[in-house]
């Protein structure tokens, strides 16, 4: 058997596993093997990420047009809805995402025949036999060995449905204590369309989480595009509905809970109906589900996730104690700045799906190359956002509000959303590509030290300083992030200590 490549075989090619951050950087836009794999599924990836901040953003464009109390008002519920959404599909996707990568890659390129269907096979004991085997038959045939089996996909689903019902459940039982927990106080006049809005918004959440548990199962087929076709047209419905539930029917606030939650029920049904073809989701028994691999690594990133949400939460919160008008500029700004960032995420999940295959392989070679390629790609991308939304921003931050207050707590916000780019898009990257190595550990106690200390500061800087505070302790919280990524990679410890050989 050829002994595998040692991509640090070379003398003098690497002397610490540091240098994995430049290797090769006068390559990065090189569109080989790598670039195009990376780009194949990055770019789709990307735009699906988007789609859901965006179709956001096109709400908070229409809901301002009814004034700033109900724009304040749905932002606080958009941001307690995705958080509380955030503490179930992200470790859900990512593990599904890893786990399916790796079992793709160590299956055999199409399941096998199982004995009962070999029955159907049509037997080449005469040319009538043959004939007798009719197109429908063949198609059948066809369907029962090129879908696969695949039990972290059917795993995913189950948990999916499960978690959507709990999620839709807690939000509708208990809007008012969580939005005063926002910041909403039961005299305030954002209560009742945040509470009109969450409620109806809350009756999408098994839809909203069973489309993410799909999606993360194509993205460990390497398959990003069904992701963002399904989503392009669950939000291309979700923004022709917003103005005529809202300005037609005269539903406000409603009106857009509705619409969005019709479009993300829309976005299940397309990759139900298109992952059956792929994958046969029903197991042979629930022996065959893997709750117990499931929950083991799902714990862990729900502890990161928690950790991750309480940050973005308590920044919200904060920012909606200072009233209505801060809270609807931190709203447009926060969303903003997620669905920028959120373009690095594209890399991410290149990156974790690529580097799960490889190691699933032992393929260090290809493991380290893609680490290096994603990251430099993550650091093109945040400076080329950084100059976009300084400029863009800044022209942009009408179509949301024509209120001459928020538009100049809105200015005040651009800087940071602007600078912390680079920041932003490094950590998501260095992310993917942990989650990608299965180093699940690390990202969530990682993670829980960054949350504590970005806390402490949040507290600290927005009592002193208010608005401007909430957005240096954000940036603070993100350095921490990328800083934490960094230093797994440039030790080489864990899953990364090939990097020393």
């Amino acid at each position: 058997m050829a002994e595998e490549e040692d991509p640090f075989a070379s003398e003098g090619k690497r002397t610490a596993p540091i240098c994995i951050l430049f290797e090769d950087a006068r390559q990065v836009f090189k569109f080989d093997d790598l670039g195009r794999e990376v780009a194949q599924i990055a770019f789709p990836a990307a735009l699906a990420l988007t789609a859901d901040p965006i179709a956001s953003l096109i709400d908070t464009a229409f809901i301002g047009r009814i004034g700033p109390v109900e724009l304040a008002a749905v932002g606080v519920s958009i941001a307690l809805f995705n958080q509380v959404s955030r503490i179930a599909i992200f470790p859900l996707v990512s593990v599904t995402t890893s786990f399916v990568a790796e079992e793709d890659t160590v299956s055999p390129e199409g399941p096998e025949v199982s004995p009962e269907n070999k029955e159907l096979i049509p037997q080449k004991e005469s040319s009538d036999s043959a004939l007798k085997f009719s197109s429908f038959d063949s198609e059948k045939l066809e369907q029962m060995t090129t879908r696969r089996h695949i039990p972290s996909a059917s795993t995913a689903l189950v948990m999916g449905s499960i978690l959507g019902l709990v999620q839709a459940i807690l939000l509708i039982a208990g809007a008012k204590p969580l939005l005063n927990f926002m910041g909403v106080g039961y005299d305030s006049l954002m209560l009742t369309p945040a509470q009109r809005y969450l409620t109806l918004r809350s009756l999408g959440a098994p839809a909203v989480l069973l489309s993410l548990a799909m999606q993360g199962v194509f993205r460990g087929l390497k398959d990003t595009k069904t992701p963002l076709y399904a989503t392009i047209a669950g939000d291309a419905t979700n923004i022709i509905l917003d103005p005529i539930f809202i300005f037609v029917f005269h539903l406000g606030v409603s009106g857009a809970a509705i619409a969005h939650v019709i479009s993300q029920y829309l976005i299940s049904v397309i990759l139900f109906w298109r992952l059956m073809d792929q994958i046969d989701l029903v197991p042979p028994s629930i022996k065959h589900l893997q709750f117990g691999r499931f929950l083991k690594n799902g714990f862990l990133l729900l502890m990161r996730v928690i950790a991750v949400t309480f940050c973005v939460t308590l920044a919200a919160s904060m920012a909606a104690h200072l009233g209505p008008t801060p809270m609807a500029a931190f709203q447009v700004c926060l969303q903003v700045w997620l669905a920028a960032s959120l373009l690095a995420d594209g890399l991410a999940v290149a990156g974790q799906a690529i580097l799960a295959s490889a190691f699933a392989r032992k393929d260090y070679s290809k493991a380290a190359a893609t680490a290096s390629r994603v990251l430099q790609l993550g650091l093109v991308l945040g400076l080329i956002l950084a100059a976009v939304l300084g400029v863009g921003l800044r022209v942009g931050a009408k179509l949301f509000t024509k209120d001459v207050n928020v538009l100049h707590v809105i200015s005040i916000g651009i800087p940071f959303v602007s600078a912390t780019q680079p920041i932003n898009t490094l950590a998501f990257v260095f992310d993917g590509v942990n989650f990608g190595a299965s180093d699940f550990a690390y990202s969530a106690y990682s993670m829980v030290a960054v949350a504590l200390i970005s806390i402490l500061c949040l507290f600290i800087l927005s009592s002193s300083y208010g608005f401007i505070g909430i957005w240096v302790a954000l940036t603070i919280y993100m350095s921490l992030r990328a800083l934490a990524g960094f230093w797994r990679i440039g030790t080489g410890t864990g899953p990364w200590n090939f990097l020393w050989r």
